[in-house]
């Protein structure tokens, strides 16, 4: 178990000691989406659910979401998180949203984990919002596309 930080010599998960490590920039990307039916996009898409601005509700749920990261997550870190952003954009060929969250901070330890709860959190809130009209909507694809800084330094997934 020696490559799984979050375990000691002795296989107990605990949360890693980052004191030691460089204060650095970090950034992580994810993405997903939500699939739904070409109506239910179309709904969302005109403004016409009846929950208000799905888009943009999901957008700030998003930045709570990575905001709240370390409050879900038990053994992340709380960090100074410095930009969260998301894109949630409409895809007919899916049908559905595609949704895509990048996350900055300067700290001693990455931004992963927030990335991929960003997008987690505004994909349920897309489905909160709509689930009245379709309950059969999958979540998926959630995914870390982007890590820079720190130890490791970049990782791409293509």
């Amino acid at each position: 178990m020696s490559d799984l930080t979050h375990f000691d010599a002795d296989g107990q998960a605990h949360m890693v000691d980052v004191s030691d490590k460089p204060v650095t920039a970090r950034i992580a990307v994810a993405e997903g989406y939500i699939r739904m039916t070409a109506q239910t996009l179309a709904l969302i898409t005109q403004g016409r659910a009846t929950k208000g601005d799905v888009l943009g509700i999901a957008r700030i749920a998003g930045i709570m979401g990575a905001k709240k990261t370390a409050e879900l997550i038990p053994l992340c870190h709380p960090l100074p998180i410095t930009k969260v952003a998301l894109d949630l954009t409409p895809d007919p060929a899916l049908p559905g949203i595609r949704i895509t969250a990048t996350v900055k901070t300067g700290g001693q330890t990455g931004v992963e984990m927030e990335a991929l709860t960003a997008v987690t959190t505004a994909a349920l809130t897309v489905y909160d919002m709509v689930k009245a009209v379709q309950k059969d909507m999958e979540i998926g694809g959630i995914r870390l596309t982007l890590k820079d800084g720190g130890k490791s330094g970049r990782f791409e997934n293509p």
